[in-house]
């Protein structure tokens, strides 16, 4: 039985790139975030969210930010949430993210060099 990492753990345990190089196995479990928020859509919505009154949104809360409907908004912030880049809690008929600051702590760690 093999223990996989999931992204936000990897990154979480990887030295800063200018300490040390990553391993291809660390690089591949780490990508997932950063191809989450490659997207300008995506990455938005990682700042709206995370920088939201309470630290959490809804989507509700976000649909007037873009140019695009319901679904894809909520297609784009599925795709943040399984890459564990985002909480999710459904409250009634609304879904509310709240970003995980673990998971972008991590990142930034690893890709501003600051040690962990």
């Amino acid at each position: 039985m093999s223990l996989e990492l999931t992204p936000v753990q990897t990154v979480a345990c990887c030295s800063p790139l200018s300490r040390e190089p990553l391993s291809e196995s660390e690089a591949e479990g780490i990508v997932p975030l950063l191809k989450a928020l490659a997207d300008p859509v995506r990455l938005r919505l990682m700042s709206l969210v995370a920088s939201h009154e309470g630290g959490e949104a809804c989507v509700c809360d976000l649909n007037d930010a873009f140019e695009l409907s319901q679904p894809t908004i909520s297609h784009h912030l599925k795709v943040l949430h399984e890459a564990g880049l985002l909480e999710r809690e459904k409250r009634g008929v609304w879904v509310y993210y709240r970003a995980r600051t673990d998971a972008l702590s991590g990142l930034a760690a690893l890709i501003g060099g600051q040690g962990q």
